[in-house]
């Protein structure tokens, strides 16, 4: 019987979602806590890859099991052999075919950054020091963002996906203040940390990372807002079928501790 789960995870100490043969993975860690309640190999399908240091909340997976599994109980037990960089908030029972990789229709990651040294927040937000960032340039880029398009300038050389086209449902900067800070009187201000949020029916590989630090250059009047419109390629764009060198053209990639793959929509 099939089973979808739902996860949580800090991304440090992991190389992504996905296992490899060196490195560790939350998807072997989660197959092999499975493994000790289950007993054998318990091969685990994921919603998608994520970068060496990002992290997740709400991932979605599945696995097959025996029948009866008792939900709540099981979830129990899982989190007890878990560390505590990875959380499993739901299993429930799923339909034969369920797959959360294809069956998933919209994806949405968030960047945090901060304007001022922060040692509260430094673990999951990069700390962004360039001084005087025009964020309302970088909202005017990042909406030109929106619509279907060919994004491989944004994507990591040699990723073997078949095409580059996606299509973006919303893209922006929004100033926040930390939770914490809403309780702890300080002098944090709004203006001092930020966060970029992004929606899609799929990414490509380093694709937000680009995308923040090419809008970054923006922001710091460094590219223009057209020169970023031309990052953009048609659909059509004979690159969605082969790869050519556009990754040279956009900004360097921001660090992945701040990224957080945070919904998965079916």
């Amino acid at each position: 019987m099939r089973y979808s789960i739902v996860l949580s995870y800090a991304g440090a100490g992991f190389c992504g979602w996905q296992r490899q043969p060196s490195d560790p993975s939350v998807q072997e860690c989660l197959e092999d806590a499975l493994g000790k309640l289950l007993g054998g190999e318990v091969p685990v399908i994921g919603a998608g890859r994520t970068d060496t240091g990002v992290n997740a909340i709400g991932y979605v997976a599945c696995f097959d099991g025996p029948e009866g599994l008792a939900a709540d109980d099981f979830r129990y037990k899982l989190n007890a052999i878990l560390p505590r960089s990875v959380v499993v908030s739901c299993v429930a029972p799923a339909g034969a075919d369920f797959h959360p990789r294809f069956d998933a229709v919209r994806r949405e990651y968030t960047y945090f950054l901060h304007r001022c040294k922060d040692p509260f927040v430094e673990a999951f937000s990069w700390q962004c020091g360039y001084p005087g960032l025009d964020f309302e340039a970088m909202n005017s880029a990042a909406g030109l963002l929106v619509g279907t398009h060919d994004f491989s300038c944004f994507e990591k050389v040699g990723a073997d996906n078949k095409t580059s086209v996606c299509t973006v449902f919303e893209a922006y900067w929004k100033p926040y203040v930390p939770g914490f800070r809403t309780v702890i009187p300080s002098e944090a201000k709004e203006s001092r940390y930020w966060y970029f949020r992004i929606s899609a029916d799929r990414f490509l590989r380093n694709m937000v990372r680009a995308i923040v630090g090419t809008l970054i250059e923006v922001g710091r009047g460094k590219r223009s807002i057209d020169d970023f419109a031309g990052l953009i390629l048609p659909a059509d764009n004979p690159s969605a079928k082969s790869k050519g060198p556009n990754r040279s053209l956009a900004g360097e990639s921001v660090p992945g501790h701040a990224l957080f793959l945070s919904k998965v929509e079916y």
